[in-house]
């Protein structure tokens, strides 16, 4: 009798579709948690595999902070309408007209962690019992310690002490009126895997990924977009490069790099050999050794 065996990008991802249908098996009204970026669209390419052919049976939901590339906007929507289905958006903004939050001030300011307030709003107002993201155990240490589904209190915080056992492929989504849960069924991927999967799936992702020209500046070891939202310092030079990025936020905290990757097939070689993690580049990390972890506790993604 010939025996069967998945490669590891088959073994991956149907842990991920077995996860993400325990999740649709499990809670009443789960949403995808959708920034635009490759993790994200890697997720929800997953969920449309996981219950082809019928739609996604659960609206994807986007936290827009009002300071996001142009590009990711239009890719998100472009999607939307690509698969059909519900976009829930919560906007910082509506957040900081309403008193609900206070926007920073001075040159490194970012909304960033005013996510927190307005996630936090959209999983009450919508009801939400269950937001599965795109986060990987590879990213940061604080990511490091998530389990496939990551209990919240009716606070929406997260105790890494506090999170249950998941013995073999038991996964465990009780909880109280108001409690929810955070579900992360990529957790076991690394970058390079998300990127094999990407080129073998030929998914599009947006164009901000490839090498491009345009014009940064030089702050916290990255290369800054310029934009409207930018604080520049008498200092601070502005110069065109040819760059990409590794990972996409908000655009006044997202640094590039130098790089000629415009191709799928050579991004992967490119991130074969970095030494640096993706999150490196990333300004509101910076912010202290435990930045993650404390914007996590407080109900970050």
């Amino acid at each position: 009798m010939s025996k069967y065996y998945l490669n590891y990008l088959d073994e991956l991802e149907s842990e991920a579709i077995y996860i993400l249908r325990e999740v649709w098996a499990q809670f009443q009204n789960p949403v995808i948690l959708f920034s635009g970026g490759k993790d994200s669209i890697v997720v929800t390419h997953l969920a449309r595999k996981a219950f082809y052919p019928s739609k996604i049976p659960f609206p994807l939901m986007h936290v827009d902070t009002g300071h996001n590339f142009p590009e990711t906007i239009k890719f998100r929507d472009d999607l939307i309408n690509q698969l059909g289905v519900q976009l829930i958006v919560g906007s910082v903004q509506e957040s900081i007209d309403k008193g609900r939050v206070a926007e920073e001030k001075g040159k490194n300011a970012t909304r960033n962690a005013l996510q927190i307030t307005t996630l936090l709003d959209a999983i009450e107002d919508n009801r939400i019992d269950c937001a599965i993201g795109g986060g990987r155990r590879d990213e940061e240490k604080a990511r490091a310690k998530e389990r496939f589904f990551s209990h919240r209190d009716d606070f929406g915080q997260w105790d890494p002490k506090n999170q249950r056992p998941e013995l073999w492929n038991i996964l465990n989504g009780k909880h109280f009126e108001g409690e929810h849960f955070r579900a992360f069924p990529i957790s076991n991927w690394t970058e390079m895997d998300v990127w094999n999967y990407i080129l073998r799936e030929n998914i599009s992702i947006p164009s901000l990924y490839f090498a491009h020209e345009r014009e940064v500046v030089w702050r916290s070891n990255s290369w800054i977009p310029v934009s409207e939202h930018l604080i520049m310092e008498d200092s601070e030079t502005i110069e065109k490069k040819k760059i990409r990025f590794r990972t996409l936020g908000d655009i006044t905290i997202t640094g590039g790099l130098e790089s000629d990757a415009d191709s799928l097939e050579k991004i992967v070689a490119e991130v074969a050999a970095m030494k640096q993690t993706e999150r490196g580049n990333r300004t509101d990390d910076k912010r202290s050794e435990t930045a993650m972890e404390d914007r996590k506790r407080q109900g970050y993604f």
